[in-house]
């Protein structure tokens, strides 16, 4: 009697246990087609894209644009280079990846993957940060990550738009080694370098929360998430200036484009206090244009295409 009470229980234990896991199962799958249709139905309410814009950027080609970088760090003014790289390309909702092949459910985004590298003393420095926006331009980045090395180590950020911002971080500094943390969808600042190419006017003014660069976070250390800040864009007849002030982080963010599409970033500034302690003092960090060039450049990968970096000054 002992033995068949006990052969239940365990069975009935085995039972639920399964139960449990299909319930989660099927709870996981809701969140990532609640996510895909929450996208799909992003894509069905999109505004009509130009001839000119399916003209220029469905061409085959990446606009690639070098700049002189006077980037500041430590206190002290650095020079280095920078360089934008805007690309279309299909992506896929649920793995938040490019898309290998062409489907109905692949959502088009206008990539950009922004480069820096220099020197600080006898160390260098190399950031690169990728957003993937969705040419619909009605909602935020389907994904944005950051890498981020040097001498001392390397840092690693992630974030996914699902049901909310589902973020990722490595670092090799204490306090921010790994993390793995949700926030509500706000705007990110790394976004608005490609809504900017898309349409301009769309882009959000005011006193709004945003999230900075995750650059600006982790050469910083300040807590990823959203800061007040308050968003303005002048228009004139042949450049326009968005800029974003944080008052609680002490920083000011302009950006220079052609009024006109495609709306080409000409350069920026970024204004905040650099150093540490009694040291640290309020220096602008300075990006101006040296060239575009338009290159299928994943196909120019041979010794003699190295004259296309002596074309960008690079």
């Amino acid at each position: 009697m002992k033995k068949s009470l006990l052969l239940f229980g365990i069975l009935g234990a085995l039972i639920f246990i399964a139960c449990s896991n299909i319930k989660a199962e099927e709870n996981n799958k809701n969140v990532e087609k609640s996510a895909t249709e929450n996208l799909d139905s992003t894509l069905e309410t999109a505004k009509e894209l130009s001839s000119a814009f399916k003209e220029y950027w469905y061409a085959g080609n990446a606009e690639i644009t070098s700049y002189k970088l006077e980037q500041a760090r430590y206190g002290e003014s650095r020079e280095g280079k920078a360089v934008l790289i805007y690309v279309t390309e299909d992506f896929l909702p649920k793995e938040q990846v490019k898309a290998d092949y062409q489907n109905a459910k692949n959502i088009p985004v206008l990539k950009l993957n922004a480069t820096k590298k220099f020197n600080t003393g006898i160390y260098p420095y190399s950031i690169m940060q990728s957003t993937f926006y969705p040419v619909a331009d009605n909602q935020h980045a389907i994904k944005v990550s950051s890498s981020m090395q040097e001498w001392c180590g390397h840092v690693y950020a992630q974030l996914n738009n699902r049901a909310t911002y589902d973020i990722i971080s490595h670092s090799y500094f204490q306090g921010e080694a790994d993390q793995d943390f949700s926030l509500e969808k706000d705007i990110l600042e790394n976004e608005l370098w490609t809504k900017i190419r898309i349409d301009p006017d769309n882009l959000p003014q005011g006193d709004l929360k945003i999230i900075p660069s995750f650059e600006y976070c982790r050469l910083k250390h300040k807590e990823i998430k959203a800061y007040s800040a308050k968003a303005t864009l002048q228009k004139n007849t042949t450049t326009s200036v968005y800029s974003i002030n944080y008052p609680s982080l002490n920083r000011n963010i302009s950006i220079t484009f052609n009024s006109a599409f495609p709306y080409e970033i000409e350069s920026w500034t970024e204004t905040f206090k650099s150093g540490f302690g009694a040291n640290a003092k309020e220096l602008i960090t300075k990006a101006t244009k040296v060239k575009l060039i338009k290159s299928p450049y994943w196909n120019k990968n041979s010794n003699k295409d190295e004259v296309l970096r002596q074309e960008l000054g690079l």
